[in-house]
């Protein structure tokens, strides 16, 4: 085990672990630190505790010292700096013609670099844009492209809930998303349905996944053969996963059929794997499957491309 801190620099970016040396450092406490971009202000998200030593990245860089009032007022200068550095570099793609979508630009605390993230549909010859943008702002520069879920991460938005994007509020890092997800919590498999604001598969319907899996393996699936407690015959009609509620439908012996609801424990049912829940794509056109099946792709492509990065 070792004593570490957990610092983060963006808000709702990942979590970086730092030495706190000897230092009195609590959560919610702002701390000058070494990272490989050069000296960085963060906020500590965890205060003192051990960890595993295989969480910990090696070398474990120490905490320089805790942020005074100058340091504060610096970071508010940066804050400052990057609004009139991100409408220069607009002023500067415009001038070379650059189809790229600048979207956040950050300055490190000791202002030894600029970074400008932006999105773009392919690959983009920016040489020039960086000499430019190098002679005006005397410092090294770094443009990084970024995917459009990280867009939506630093643009922030309202999704279809009602409330804040997750990935803007607390979701540090993106999991893999995929059409089985949707299909395992029986929602209609149409893209505007399950689409977030960045045009990708929503990152929620992996907030759940674990539970439907969980909750399903208890229960039959529609259209299955069961038997009920009380020594019925039927088919499931449909299931409630939630209320963990089987609708089945019992054939009388004068020949009349009655629907009737019973809990998993009620009905014997041989388990068994099935690739759908429920009737959730059976409703969705060729079209939309076709739109689906791209999206899944764009989203490993992107996970891809993010692990090689």
């Amino acid at each position: 085990m070792i004593k570490v801190i957990g610092v983060r620099f963006r808000h709702a970016g990942k979590v970086y672990y730092f030495d706190p040396l000897d230092l009195e450092i609590s959560k919610g406490e702002s701390v000058i630190v070494e990272t490989a971009r050069g000296v960085e202000f963060g906020t500590v998200v965890l205060g003192p505790a051990e960890v595993e030593d295989s969480k910990v990245v090696q070398p474990l860089k120490p905490v320089i010292r805790k942020a005074d009032e100058n340091d504060f007022a610096t970071e508010a200068r940066n804050r400052e700096k990057e609004k009139s550095a991100f409408d220069i570099c607009l002023e500067k793609i415009r001038k070379h013609g650059l189809e790229m979508k600048l979207i956040e630009c950050e300055y490190t605390f000791d202002n030894n670099k600029v970074l400008f993230y932006f999105t773009a549909d392919g690959r983009i010859d920016f040489r020039e844009l960086v000499k430019d943008l190098a002679a005006v702002f005397k410092t090294r520069i770094e443009l990084r492209q970024i995917g459009v879920r990280d867009e939506a991460k630093a643009l922030g938005g309202i999704g279809i809930c009602g409330r804040p994007l997750c990935c803007n509020t607390y979701l540090p890092d993106f999991a893999p998303v995929s059409i089985k997800m949707a299909k395992e919590q029986n929602i209609s498999l149409n893209p505007s349905k399950i689409s977030g604001n960045c045009g990708r598969l929503m990152c929620c319907l992996n907030n759940e996944e674990l539970a439907y899996e969980e909750l399903n393996a208890k229960l039959p699936g529609v259209g299955d053969h069961v038997v009920t407690s009380d020594g019925q015959h039927g088919d499931v009609a449909s299931v409630n996963v939630l209320k963990q509620l089987v609708r089945v439908i019992i054939t009388l012996e004068n020949g009349d059929k009655e629907a009737r609801e019973y809990t998993p424990d009620q009905l014997t049912f041989k388990p068994r794997k099935r690739k759908d829940r429920g009737g959730s794509g059976s409703g969705s056109s060729d079209a939309e499957m076709k739109e689906l099946k791209e999206l899944e792709f764009l989203e490993q492509k992107e996970s891809k491309s993010k692990l090689e990065d």
